[in-house]
């Protein structure tokens, strides 16, 4: 395991152009993280979920399937590790325009959306991550809204 963090450090994270590559794919990792989390919430991971999870990603940073399916083993990891959400919204927040935190928001919605079912664990989290992104809460129920009409769920 700690070989897979090695080498998944050294391909992504070594700064060939600079530290610009590196914020970048740290900053998807957390996002990534984050997304994971949202699958957790409820205690179920479900398949749409984790679908939901990796179209998200992809959409997001315009990475390919390889890129993508690596970063998730790597958030599940992160994840797993973490004590709390404080090392991936801190890096979120430092890095993120607020677009783009609502964005985060939205996508988190899209995972919990995912199986068509919208768990009381599911909620609140995601209302504790756009806290902790500094979402404000018009933002958050307007990104709720444009997901619903997306899925078309209630």
């Amino acid at each position: 395991m700690i070989e897979h963090f090695k080498q998944f450090f050294e391909k992504h994270l070594s700064p060939p152009a600079g530290d610009e590559a590196v914020d970048q794919d740290r900053l998807h990792l957390a996002t990534a993280a984050l997304l994971v989390e949202m699958t957790r919430a409820d205690g179920k991971v479900e398949a749409d979920e984790q679908v939901a999870v990796a179209r998200a990603i992809r959409k997001a940073f315009n990475i390919s399937e390889e890129k993508t399916a690596e970063l998730i083993r790597l958030a599940e990891l992160e994840v797993a590790d973490a004590t709390c959400y404080h090392q991936f919204t801190s890096l979120i927040n430092k890095n993120f325009s607020k677009a783009q935190k609502v964005q985060v928001v939205e996508m988190l919605w899209e995972v919990a959306y995912a199986d068509a079912e919208m768990e009381k664990y599911e909620e609140h989290l995601l209302r504790r991550l756009s806290d902790l992104l500094y979402v404000p809460h018009h933002e958050f129920i307007q990104a709720k809204l444009r997901v619903q009409t997306r899925l078309g769920v209630d």
